[in-house]
Order: C-alpha cells, then sequence, then structure tokens
C-alpha cells in the first residue's frame, strides 16, 4: 500500500513540477524616446499569449524600466502605449521556460496628437472670475466694489443671461454649446446637503460650428478654458464651538478635481480656482492606513501646530475601509456607456478611452461580465454582455469605436441603464460607467429626471461611475453630480498612467462597495477646543440632524479605500480629549445604519509639524497646496516657497515615491504660473491678520 502510495505521489509531482515552473519567467526592458534618446517613464507594456489567461500589464518608472514578472512559457505579443506617442507593438515574441527576456524598445513621439501649450500663463486680479476666495458675504461686498464690470462666463452666470437676439429662450447663445445651472445661493456658506437641485438647459451647437483640435504648434486658445463648466462652493467658515459643536458632512473618495489641476498646470495654466476641491486633493494620495481585522473601519489620527494659524492644531482624521482580496471580489456586470460625439476627437480623448478600457479588460476575469454602449446623435449597443475571458470580441469592439454626431447624453445613459436592469447580476456589482467630456447638447431639456432616474436604480444596486476626459469644453459639473446621485464615484483621466492607476490599481476598490451612506460627525468639546474649521468637503457638509436621517444619502466607500480630513482646531488649555468622532454607515445592500464612535484624544498631538508622521505631514501639503489654489483666505500667510519647504519635509520615503514627487512639480508649476494679488490686501493687510476672525465689512 505504501509502495502504490509513493508512486502516486511521486507522480503527482513530476505533474506539478512544470505547473510550479511554468509562472518563472519575465519580461523585463527599458523604453526610451527615439529622437531624444531619454527614457520614457509612464509607458503602459501589455502582454498577451495563447498561454497567459486574460492579459498582463506594467508600467515603466522614471528611468524608462518595466518588469513583467511570472508568466508562462509561450510565443507572446507585447505592446507599448504612451500618450501621444505612436503605438508600438512587438509580436511572436517567444519566452522559454525559466528565462528572463529583455526587451528594449524605441518609441516615436506622434506630432499630431500633442496638445499645445499656452504660451504666456494667465492673469488674475481681484476682478476674475476665478480667484475663487468665497470667505463670509462681507468679504465679496468689499471685493466687488474694487471690481470693475465685465462679461462673465462661469457656469452659474449663464443662467442670468437674458434672451435677446443671441440667445433662445432659454438665455443659451444661438453660436455655441452651453450648459445652464440656476444660480447659486445668495450667501457664501457651504450648502446644508449635497443633493442641491440643478436643471441644466442646453442647447445643440450649429453642425459647422463643432469644436476643432489646435494646430500643432498653436497655442490653445484662452476660450478653450472659458468652456470649462465648474461650480464653486465657498471656503468653510471658523467656527466657534459654543455655537456649533457638530462638524457632519458625507464622506468623498473622488480624485477629479487633483487630476484636473494637473492637467491645466501641465499645460502652462492656473487652474479655475472653483475646480479645486481640497477633500479630493488629500484622498489622491495613499497614506498606508492599516484596517481593521475585526471592524468595518480603522481610525487614524494625529496633530500638530498649524503652519500658517498661530495657535491653532492641524487634526488629520483618517478612515480606513476593510479590505477585499482580488479573489474574493463579488462578480460584476460593467456597463460602459462611451462618448463618441464629435467633442471626443478633440485632444484625442476618445483614443485615451479606448487605452483606458484595454488595461480594464486585461484586470477581469470569468467571474465578470462587459456590455458597451456608445451614444453621439443617438444611443446604440455595441456589444451585449459579454465575458471578460472573450478578450479578441472585446478589443475588436474597442478599436472599433469611433466618433460620430452630436452629444445625447440622456439617451446613452437610458440605453446603459436598460441593459443593466435586463441583464441584472443578483448579488453581484451592477455598475453604469460613464465614460465623457460631460458636454450634453442634445436630449436634454430638464436634468431632473436623469437624477431621480439615476438616484432610484441606484437604490437597487445599479450604481453609476463617471470618468471624465478633455481639455476644454468639459464638464465638471454634471460629471461630479451624476456620479454622486448615482452612488458611485467620479475620476478624471488626463494622461494613460492616471487611466492604469483608475482602471488597474483601484479596481477592486473601485467596483467593491463595502460600505454606503457612510457619513463622519466629529463633536468638539467646548471644554475642550474654542474654534474649528474643516478643510474641504463644502459641497458634502450636512446639518447634525441629517447625521442619523438615514433618509438622506452620503458617499460610499469601496474596498481598502480610505477617507481623509482635515481641521484646523484652536485646543484650550489642559484639554485631555478634543472630542468624539462617529461613522454612520449602511451595508452595501442597505437597511439599517449602524454606528461607530471613537474618542479623539489630545495626546494625539504632535509637538511640531516635523514630529508628525509621515502620511500626516503628506495630507496636509496636499490640502495647503488646494487652499492656496483656490484662494482661502486662511492660507494668505503661505507662500509657495515656504510650502516647498513643508513638501520637502514630508520624509525621504515618501519623498521618492513617484506621485509625491509630482505633487512637489506641480506646486512649483504653480509658484511660476500664480499672477494673483492678494484681494483682502487693500481692507485687511497681511501683517494685522486676524487668525481667529476675518474682517468685517465696512
Amino acid at each position: 500500500m505504501n509502495a502504490v502510495l509513493s508512486r502516486l505521489l511521486g507522480g503527482l509531482l513530476v505533474l506539478l513540477a512544470p505547473l510550479a515552473l511554468a509562472q518563472n519567467s519575465n519580461i523585463i526592458g527599458t523604453v526610451i524616446d527615439v529622437k531624444s534618446r531619454q527614457p520614457l517613464p509612464d509607458v503602459v507594456i501589455t502582454a498577451t499569449s495563447p498561454s497567459l489567461v486574460g492579459e498582463r500589464s506594467a508600467v515603466t518608472d522614471a528611468k524608462g524600466e518595466y518588469r513583467i514578472p511570472q508568466l508562462p512559457p509561450g510565443v507572446y505579443t507585447v505592446r507599448y502605449e504612451r500618450e501621444h506617442y505612436k503605438r508600438y507593438e512587438r509580436g511572436d515574441v517567444k519566452l522559454r521556460l525559466d528565462r528572463t527576456l529583455r526587451i528594449k524598445v524605441e518609441m516615436l513621439a506622434d506630432d499630431a496628437l500633442i496638445v499645445p501649450i499656452i504660451s504666456t500663463p494667465p492673469t488674475i486680479g481681484p476682478g476674475s472670475t476665478t480667484t475663487g476666495v468665497n470667505v463670509d458675504q462681507e468679504f465679496i461686498k468689499r471685493i466687488d466694489k474694487a471690481r470693475p464690470p465685465e462679461p462673465s462666463r462661469s457656469f452659474e452666470a449663464l443662467a442670468e443671461l437674458a434672451p435677446g437676439p443671441a440667445h433662445d429662450a432659454y438665455g443659451v447663445p444661438l453660436n455655441g454649446q452651453v450648459a445652464v445651472a440656476s444660480p447659486p445661493p445668495q450667501d457664501n456658506v457651504a450648502p446644508a446637503k449635497p443633493s442641491m437641485s440643478m436643471t441644466l438647459r442646453l442647447h445643440p451647437a450649429p453642425p459647422h460650428q463643432a469644436p476643432t483640435q489646435p494646430h500643432h504648434g498653436e497655442p490653445m486658445p484662452r476660450s478653450r478654458y472659458s468652456d470649462m463648466y465648474f461650480k464653486g462652493y465657498g471656503v468653510n467658515p471658523t467656527v466657534n464651538t459654543e455655537e456649533e459643536r457638530f462638524s457632519t458632512f458625507s464622506v468623498d473618495t473622488d480624485t477629479a478635481s487633483y487630476t484636473l489641476t494637473r492637467s491645466y498646470l501641465k499645460r502652462g495654466a492656473m487652474p479655475d480656482a472653483r475646480a479645486v476641491r481640497v477633500e479630493e486633493f488629500v484622498n489622491s494620495f495613499d497614506y498606508g492606513y492599516a484596517s481593521a481585522k475585526s471592524a468595518p473601519f480603522a481610525v487614524h489620527v494625529q496633530g500638530f501646530p498649524s503652519p500658517v494659524r498661530k495657535g491653532y492644531q492641524v487634526l488629520r482624521i483618517g478612515v480606513k475601509a476593510r479590505e477585499v482580496s482580488r479573489a474574493e471580489r463579488k462578480p460584476s456586470h460593467l456597463v460602459f456607456v462611451i462618448d463618441v460625439s464629435g467633442s471626443m476627437a478633440m485632444e484625442n480623448r476618445l483614443e485615451l478611452v479606448k487605452q483606458s478600457l484595454r488595461l480594464l479588460v486585461a484586470e477581469l476575469d470569468e467571474r465578470d461580465l462587459v456590455s458597451l454602449v456608445v451614444y453621439g446623435s443617438r444611443a446604440r449597443q455595441v456589444l451585449p454582455p459579454t465575458s471578460a475571458l472573450d478578450t479578441s470580441r472585446l478589443m475588436d469592439a474597442i478599436d472599433g469605436l469611433h466618433t460620430e454626431g452630436s452629444t445625447n447624453a440622456q439617451a446613452g445613459l437610458e440605453l446603459g441603464y436598460r441593459i443593466a436592469v435586463e441583464h441584472l447580476l443578483e448579488g453581484g456589482i451592477n455598475r453604469v460607467i460613464l465614460c465623457s467630456d460631460g458636454v450634453a447638447n442634445v436630449g436634454i431639456s430638464d436634468a431632473d429626471g436623469i437624477w431621480e432616474k439615476v438616484k432610484s436604480l441606484a437604490a437597487r444596486g445599479i450604481t453609476l461611475s463617471t470618468v471624465g476626459f478633455g481639455m476644454g469644453n468639459y464638464n465638471d459639473v454634471l460629471m461630479e453630480r451624476l456620479s454622486h446621485v448615482g452612488e458611485g464615484n467620479y475620476a478624471y483621466v488626463d494622461e494613460l498612467k492616471e487611466a492604469h492607476r483608475v482602471f488597474v490599481k483601484n479596481l477592486t476598490g473601485t467596483l467593491q462597495v463595502v460600505a454606503k451612506d457612510v457619513k463622519l460627525q466629529v463633536e468638539f468639546d467646548p471644554k475642550a477646543v474654542s474654534l474649528y474649521r474643516l478643510l474641504g468637503y463644502e459641497n458634502r457638509a450636512l446639518t447634525a440632524e441629517q447625521f442619523r436621517d438615514d433618509r438622506v444619502d452620503a458617499g460610499e466607500v469601496g474596498a481598502g479605500h480610505s477617507v481623509t480630513a482635515l481641521y484646523e482646531v484652536k485646543p484650550l488649555e489642559n484639554a485631555r480629549a478634543l472630542g468624539t468622532l462617529r461613522i454612520r454607515y449602511k451595508s452595501p445592500e442597505g437597511g439599517t445604519s449602524k454606528e461607530l464612535a471613537t474618542p479623539l484624544p489630545r495626546a494625539t498631538l504632535r509637538p511640531s509639524y516635523a514630529q508628525a508622521g509621515e502620511s500626516t505631514r503628506l495630507a496636509y501639503v496636499a490640502s495647503a497646496f488646494a487652499e492656496k489654489l483656490r484662494g482661502s483666505y486662511w492660507t494668505r500667510p503661505l507662500t509657495y516657497d515656504s510650502l516647498l519647504e513643508l513638501w520637502s519635509g514630508v520624509g525621504p520615503e515618501l519623498k521618492a515615491r513617484e506621485d509625491v514627487r509630482e505633487l512637489g512639480d506641480l506646486i512649483r508649476r504653480a509658484r511660476g504660473l500664480d499672477r494673483r494679488v492678494d484681494p483682502f490686501e487693500s481692507f485687511a493687510p497681511l501683517r494685522t491678520m486676524d487668525f481667529d476672525r476675518p474682517p468685517t465689512g465696512s
């Protein structure tokens, strides 16, 4: 018996040996620019083979180097893609067992795809509509006295255009594409809740006036930036705890604002201040929070003396959701609704969408279905629900996408949702993903109907995420609003590297929701804290009563996602605890809310910035950069040079990370571009600044 068992085991080992060795082959290499001979970072390399299930991908580092490890032997096709470069593909690559194959590639820039840079930075003064400084009504009154009248192209101001020969009955110019929203609230405080009503009245552009792309070498016209639609929500005030000790808001894990800002700065332009949302800057970075093993959330709290506001402490609160492994992720049906209208031909937007989809398909497996819907003047299904393993069919559908017609976003969303409903995956992930530049100039007369439909289907488990593409003629307001109502998330893809982060690196967290309607509330103890201010989350603000009102929608958190909030607090002497943090949430399936509470001890405050943790320092630099870009009154003492010093002090380990190095580069770019003047200096000189209260009006 033992001899038989021994022979069986020996035979089994012989059979398993090749399988164990089959994953020991590697493809490595370097990618350089054919003309400059310099290494090319951010090149996405994809390897496919009949021997491989799905695809494997990698991205080159700053040295242009890449590595695709643990591949089975076989014959491979290796594809190299980078924005503004001609796609390169090498077939018949023979990879032998237990070997490492080195492939060096030289890529040629595609001059036709290069977006020209603005030759001179914009001049922004007190009269500009993009200063983004909103502290209180008195501030605005003081600034308005010195502001010369001038036409405004802000998203909100378009709602006030009077009908006339040059406008239609809705006040929309007849010679262009414009989105018109209801006027903003008259006071400059954050709204009580994020689900504020917005009506869009849109009009098609005449066919002969379709947007055109600038020729190579021609600076991007300033008018292109006027066609970027944003909505400002003011800047949170400093609050007296004796008057209001509760700070309540819905979580936000979006990152679009940071990526949009990066796209502005890399094009040599300052961002529209209304496009800057502090929380999305902060939540764009990974702070390495540990997750709790036996709880849905782990809480990380730390603080240090504010480098800007005398007498204040910066309090960082980090909340990390539980991890879900890739193997544990639920099966999914992803319905992509893709804008293929004429505007998507600009700046190679549709091509970037196609590259993003190729990356995503390589990350899915046998549990997943993919459907494709496109819309131009009308909507049509390009691909019915198809297994992610049928890569040839998926790739053929993706490669066949091309621009056509006007922009009927409503028809596209309605068809996408109909497919999602008809092929609902019970117990799985059902998500509609809109890929667009946000322009919607046909089919929508009143967007309130869309909000209701998206909201009702989200309650049934079909969520909506939006992914923005394109610079100029872009509607941030619509894309953000759709994702919030659809209980999904909002990302902006400006380059292939960002597509890799959204569709590959963060795929499980993006798809697998672990908690919905997540609200945070900090109750500050008036005996311990006299004043506080929340940095960001203005358009996610809730009242104290809405915290326990389960009828109020809030944000969703995906597996492994973290949410970070920063406060400026003025603690009183001898206080042992600053207050209490409460987290309220529902399970992904809904039902009754649960609530967690944790104290905020003063002992978490460190004596100096240098003694705070590296992740805390990084979070503060990201928030301070956003505050400065949007013209917050409270960052007036912060110069770009001092901000760069703070960035330099985040710590060597974090500074070695590519995304943190890029943050420093963006700060330097902004320093060279920012020509704004301090709008408060004439009536509230910096040298006399009161760090507790803004100056009163005259």
